[in-house]
C-alpha cells in the first residue's frame, strides 16, 4: 500500500457540493443487479471540536477484487468543500473521532504500514491510526493481537479507550513450535452454555475488554480483566473515569441483564455497578457536568428484545434512575447530551420512520425535530457539534447522505450519479386491517411506469428482525424487483417496531401466527383494491423474513413463487445449533419440557406436505445465527415432495452476504426465480 496516499495535505482537493438538478435530456434507466456496487455507504461521523468539519466513512466495492472497502472524507459546516482523506485500496478505514485538542483525526484500520515488519501489525487485525490534521502520513497507534473495534479520546487528547477482542489463539511456547511438523488445527474445545456466534465462530474463553492506551508510552493497560464483556466505553468530562456497559451477574451466558458500571482509569481500579435494573442497560453518556449518566434501558428480563429501550438517567453514584421518556411507547437509541446539559438528544422509531428527537434532561415534551412529517425518512446516526446537529439519514428513493438537521441541507451527495441515471420505483406508505381489527402499516414501491388500473405481479418482501421495521429509507432489494416490473410491498407484521411495546410483544412464544394473518390482510387489501394480480403473488425474506416466507407457504398456497433466506422452520433441530439458546430457553422453555411448544413453531417443517409453492432458499455456508441447516431441511423436504426448489449456499458467508459478487449473484438468482413463476411486469 501506498502510505503516501493517506495523507491530509496530498488529499486537499475541495469540490462544491451543490444541489444539483439532472438534466432534462439524460434519459433514466432500470435498477440492474450489478448497479448494487455503485451504491456509496455513507455514515460513521464525528464533528470537530470547532463543530467546522464532520469526518465521515464512505463505503465502496471493488468489483475487480471483488471487495468492499471504505474511506474517510471530511465535509464543512456550510457544505462548499470536501476533502477525501484516504484512498485505500486493501482495506476500509472507519469509526472517525476528532481528538478534543483538535489536532488528530484518529480512525480504525486493518493493514500495514509500508514500514515496519509484518509481526508489528498482527495480519487482518484493525488497529487505530491517526492523522495529523496540519498534514502528514497516518501513523499507526495500537498493536492490540485481538485487534481494536472501537476506541473513544480521553478529554486531555493523551489517551484512548480501547475495545479489544481477545486473540483468537495465544502465543504457543518456542520450543513447541519448534517441534511441530504440520498446520493441522487444534481440536476446538467447547464449555461455555454460548459457544457460538455469528461472524465469530466458536467463542472460548475469548472477551471483548477495555484497555487504557497512553499516546505518548504507546503502552495498553488492561482496564477490565475477567470472564465477561466489556464495551461501549464513555469518558467522564474529567477524564478520571470511564463508564461502560457488561454483564457480570452469573454466568453472563445465560442472561440479558446487562448493566452500566464506571472505573477510575489508574492501576488495579476496581469497576463499581450504577445500575441495577434486571434487564439491559446500554449505551452509557456523561453528562457535560459529569454528575450524571444518561443511557438505554430495555424492557423486563421476559420481553428482552420485544419491548422498546427508553432513556434513564442516573447518577454516577448510582441509586434510582429518572426515566424521561417512559410515557413515549417506542423504541429508543443514541442517547445524546446537549454541551448545555439541558437536553437529551435521541433517536426514536415511529411507525415507518426514525426521527432525530429531544427531551428535557429534567423531563417535559418530547420534541421531534428532523426530518419532518412533510418529507418522511430515516435518520441511522447522528452528531453533536458547536454549530448544531448533522445526521446520516436515507429517504426512500435516495440512499443515505449528510444533513443539517436545522435545516435539511445535504452537506454530501456521494449517490448523485446513481440516484440521477435511475428511474425508481415511488415509495408510499399502504395500510391495511387484519382479520382481527389491527392495522398494519407497509410501504408499497411501484414500479417505473406503473400505469392506474392495471393489476401487477405482486411481491411481499418482509423484514427480518423480527422485531424492526421498514419505513422511508432506501431499500436496495425492494427497489430491485420493482424495477422488474413487479409491485412490492413490505408489511410490517406484528411484532415489528414501531408501534409501541404491545404489537411487539404479540408474536412473543407464538411465531408464525399473527405475523402471517396480518401479511395475508395486506395482500388481500392489494387484490380488492385492484393493484395486486391474485394469480401471481410471491412473497420472501432473508432471516425471520425467510422464516416469515416459510409459515405463509405452509399456511395457504396462494403465493405462486418464495425465496427464503437464511430461514428456520424446526426448532427442536435449532435448539443448540444456532446462537440464540437464550431465546429457546426463556421464550419456548425446555425442549424436553416444552416439546409442545418448538412443535407447534416448527409447522412449516412438520407440514410440508401442505406446501405447494415453488421455494428458492437461500443460505451463508457459515451462517451461525440461522445455521444451513435450517434451509437444507426444508430444501430437502420438498424436494422429497417433488415440490419445485433449489438450494443455493454461499460459501464462506455468514448471516448476512459481505462478498459483492455473492450479493449480487443473490438478486439476480431472486429476480429469475419470481420471473419464472410469476413472469414480469403487467403482462
Amino acid at each position: 500500500m501506498n502510505c503516501s496516499a493517506n495523507t491530509l495535505s496530498g488529499f486537499l482537493f475541495a469540490g462544491l457540493i451543490s444541489g444539483s438538478v439532472l438534466a432534462q435530456d439524460v434519459e433514466r434507466r432500470l435498477f440492474q443487479p450489478e448497479d448494487v456496487h455503485r451504491i456509496k455507504h455513507v455514515g460513521d461521523i464525528a464533528i470537530s471540536p470547532d463543530g467546522e468539519w464532520i469526518a465521515y466513512r464512505v463505503g465502496t466495492t471493488n468489483v475487480d477484487k471483488d471487495e468492499s472497502t471504505s474511506d474517510l472524507f471530511m465535509v464543512n459546516w456550510n457544505g462548499s468543500t470536501r476533502i477525501q482523506l484516504t484512498h485505500t485500496e486493501d482495506s476500509g478505514e472507519g469509526h472517525p473521532r476528532f481528538s478534543p485538542d483538535g489536532k488528530y483525526l484518529a480512525f480504525v484500520a486493518a493493514r500495514g504500514d509500508g514500514k515496519s515488519d509484518e509481526s508489528d501489525d498482527p495480519k487482518g487485525k484493525s488497529q487505530v491510526w491517526r492523522l495529523n490534521r496540519s498534514g502528514g502520513d497516518a501513523e499507526r497507534l495500537t498493536e492490540m493481537p485481538g485487534g481494536v473495534s472501537s476506541f473513544e479520546w480521553s478529554p486531555d487528547s493523551t489517551r484512548l479507550v480501547l475495545v479489544s477482542r481477545d486473540p483468537e489463539e495465544q502465543e504457543e511456547d518456542a520450543a513447541e513450535t519448534e517441534t511441530v511438523s504440520h498446520d493441522t488445527p487444534k481440536p476446538i474445545v467447547i464449555d461455555r452454555y454460548q459457544f457460538k456466534q455469528d461472524g465469530l465462530g466458536y467463542l472460548g474463553d475469548r472477551y471483548q475488554r477495555l484497555y487504557v492506551f497512553d499516546l505518548e508510552s504507546r503502552e495498553a493497560s488492561l482496564l477490565t480483566p475477567g470472564s465477561y464483556d466489556s464495551t461501549q466505553p464513555a469518558w467522564g468530562p474529567d477524564g478520571d473515569i470511564i463508564a461502560f456497559s457488561s454483564k457480570r451477574q452469573g454466568d453472563p451466558d445465560r442472561h440479558e441483564n446487562s448493566d452500566i458500571y464506571v472505573i477510575e482509569t489508574s492501576a488495579n481500579a476496581l469497576a463499581r455497578q450504577v445500575t441495577t435494573w434486571e434487564g439491559p442497560d446500554s449505551n452509557p453518556v456523561f453528562s457535560p457536568d459529569g454528575r450524571q449518566i444518561a443511557y438505554l434501558q430495555d424492557g423486563p428480563p421476559k420481553y428482552s428484545g420485544y419491548d422498546p429501550s427508553q432513556i434513564a438517567v442516573i447518577s454516577v453514584k448510582g441509586g434510582e434512575p429518572f426515566l424521561p421518556t417512559s410515557e413515549l411507547d417506542r423504541n429508543i437509541s443514541s442517547p445524546r447530551w446537549s454541551p448545555d446539559g439541558k437536553t437529551l438528544h435521541f433517536l426514536v422509531a415511529d411507525d415507518r420512520t426514525q426521527t432525530l428527537a429531544s427531551v428535557p434532561s429534567e423531563g417535559g415534551n418530547v420534541e421531534r425535530a428532523y426530518p419532518a412529517d412533510t418529507v418522511p425518512g430515516v435518520v441511522r446516526s447522528f452528531a453533536i457539534g458547536h454549530n448544531g446537529v448533522v445526521a446520516v439519514t436515507t429517504f426512500g428513493q435516495r440512499p443515505a447522505e449528510i444533513y443539517r438537521a436545522n435545516d435539511g441541507k445535504a452537506l454530501s451527495d456521494h449517490n448523485r450519479e446513481l440516484r440521477e441515471s435511475i428511474d425508481w420505483a415511488t415509495v408510499e406508505s399502504f395500510d391495511a386491517v387484519s382479520k382481527d381489527g389491527v392495522m398494519v402499516g407497509s410501504m408499497l414501491l411501484k414500479p417505473p411506469g406503473y400505469r392506474d388500473g392495471v393489476r401487477y405481479p405482486t411481491i411481499a418482501y418482509v423484514h427480518g428482525g423480527p422485531v424492526g421495521q421498514d419505513g422511508y429509507e432506501f431499500d436496495t432489494i425492494s427497489q430491485m424487483l420493482a424495477a422488474q416490473g413487479y409491485l412490492v410491498v413490505n408489511p410490517n407484521y406484528r411484532g415489528s417496531s414501531g408501534r409501541g411495546r404491545e404489537f411487539s410483544r404479540a408474536i412473543y412464544a407464538d411465531w408464525g401466527g399473527l405475523e402471517i394473518q396480518d401479511i395475508h390482510a395486506v395482500m388481500d387489501k392489494l387484490v380488492e383494491e385492484g393493484l395486486a394480480d391474485p394469480e401471481r403473488l410471491g412473497i420472501g425474506g432473508w432471516s425471520y423474513g425467510g422464516i416469515n416466507t416459510n409459515f405463509a407457504i405452509a399456511t395457504d398456497t396462494r403465493f405462486a413463487a418464495a425465496v427464503s433466506g437464511a430461514s428456520a422452520s424446526n426448532y427442536i433441530a435449532g435448539y443448540g445449533t444456532d446462537q440464540y439458546i437464550r431465546v429457546y430457553e426463556n421464550e419456548l422453555g425446555l425442549p424436553w419440557e416444552s416439546p409442545e411448544s418448538y412443535l407447534k413453531l416448527s409447522y412449516p417443517f412438520l407440514h410440508a406436505d401442505r406446501i405447494e409453492t415453488p421455494t428458492l432458499f437461500m443460505c451463508g455456508e457459515l451462517d451461525f445465527n440461522v445455521p444451513l441447516i435450517n434451509s437444507e431441511q426444508m430444501y430437502q423436504a420438498l424436494r422429497s415432495l417433488n415440490v419445485p426448489t433449489q438450494l443455493v449456499i454461499y460459501p464462506g458467508e455468514n448471516h448476512g452476504l459481505s462478498k459483492p459478487s455473492y450479493i449480487q449473484d443473490r438478486l439476480e438468482r431472486m429476480i429469475e426465480w419470481y420471473a419464472r413463476y410469476l413472469g414480469t411486469g403487467s403482462e
